[in-house]
């Protein structure tokens, strides 16, 4: 009975070496891939917006079909920062009291407010002007991309050890900078 056992054992543990951890590897390589592409399409996507001043939907649709490409399912959040200037006083009741500097500030505008221009509730076609998110020379466009699905190589991972990693990032990719050009 015990060498019955043994053998049942040693031909469970021959599947999973010969099987399993090849699976499991193949898993890690398609999630280092994933990384790949979506790295190239944020810093595509970014850059392009950057240089142009402005995200139309057709850019932005086209950066979620190269993410799509992955298998995987993103987070995007997308963050503009528009440059503003205050004029100082020091009577800012009195505009003779100005003192010869600005102070420099950031007005944040975020994935929802971008969407509602790029995809708002009418008919535009998607290259109407009225559907292009403006930006200015000198503000700066960050983007976070994040899967949030669970990967083959998570579920194989705790599959193989019994347990539960919790997050189920294995993709991210901030990638961000000044808008250097109004090409509108």
């Amino acid at each position: 009975m015990e060498l019955s056992l043994s053998k049942i054992l040693g031909i469970f543990i021959a599947v999973v070496l010969l099987f399993g951890y090849p699976l499991y590897q193949q898993a890690l390589r398609q999630d280092e891939l994933s990384q790949i592409v979506v790295h190239s399409a944020v810093v595509e996507f970014v850059d392009a917006s950057r240089t142009k001043g402005y995200i139309t939907p057709k850019m932005y649709l086209d950066f979620n079909k190269k993410l799509g490409a992955t298998g995987n399912q993103y987070d995007i959040q997308l963050e503009h920062l528009h440059k503003k200037y205050n004029p100082d006083y020091t009577d800012p009741a009195n505009p003779s009291s100005f003192v010869d500097s600005f102070t420099t500030y950031f007005d944040g505008h975020y994935t929802e407010e971008v969407m509602k221009i790029l995809f708002p509730n009418n008919t535009n076609a998607l290259d109407n002007e009225h559907r292009r998110y403006v930006m200015a020379v000198g503000d700066f466009l960050t983007v976070k991309v994040k899967n949030n699905n669970r990967t083959m190589a998570t579920v194989l991972q705790d599959f193989f050890t019994n347990s539960n990693t919790g997050s189920n990032i294995k993709v991210f990719m901030p990638y961000g900078g000044m808008v250097i050009n109004e090409d509108y």
